[in-house]
């Protein structure tokens, strides 16, 4: 069964939407904060978050980026006293981060920078009604494939 024109086009835009945004921004932060995009979204998670604290699982699945790459990622911005890692207080088992003050910073430094360009690259385009029409389109469709898309220790055991 093959999708019909429409929902091709669709399809197509949303990808090539995707690929270039992530391309862009990827330029950006590299240039200036030295972040890679999964990076800064790891630290900007972590600062919308209670305290600046989450689960690295809660993270990965956030992310939905694999635990070995988030750790992988996570070592390099503690490196960087982006953010540390500790022990969970709730599960001895689970690791929690936390951005640290100089993450705090990083962020705010490239932030401009990438609302800048999310606005001139996405809400130029649109107008106000388009973009509450983007915002619940893509709401729904993100939903739709959280409820589908396994979590990080879902995908560990298929993987076994």
């Amino acid at each position: 069964m093959a999708l019909d024109e429409q929902r091709t086009k669709a399809y197509f835009a949303l990808l090539e939407t995707g690929g270039l945004l992530q391309q862009l921004m990827e330029e950006q932060l590299q240039r200036d904060g030295n972040l890679s995009y999964l990076q800064f979204f790891l630290l900007a998670r972590l600062a919308e978050a209670p305290d600046g604290r989450m689960r690295m699982t809660d993270l990965a699945d956030t992310l939905l980026h694999s635990r070995s790459g988030l750790t992988y990622q996570a070592a390099k911005l503690e490196k960087a006293d982006l953010l540390r890692r500790v022990p969970s207080e709730d599960d001895q088992r689970s690791v929690t981060a936390a951005i640290t003050e100089t993450g705090r910073e990083l962020l705010a430094r490239v932030l401009p920078g990438h609302v800048a360009l999310v606005e001139k690259g996405v809400f130029e385009a649109l107008d106000d009604q388009q973009a509450a029409v983007l915002a619940d389109v893509l709401g729904a469709v993100r939903d739709r494939l959280r409820a589908l898309a396994p979590s990080s220790a879902e995908r560990r055991r298929i993987r076994r």
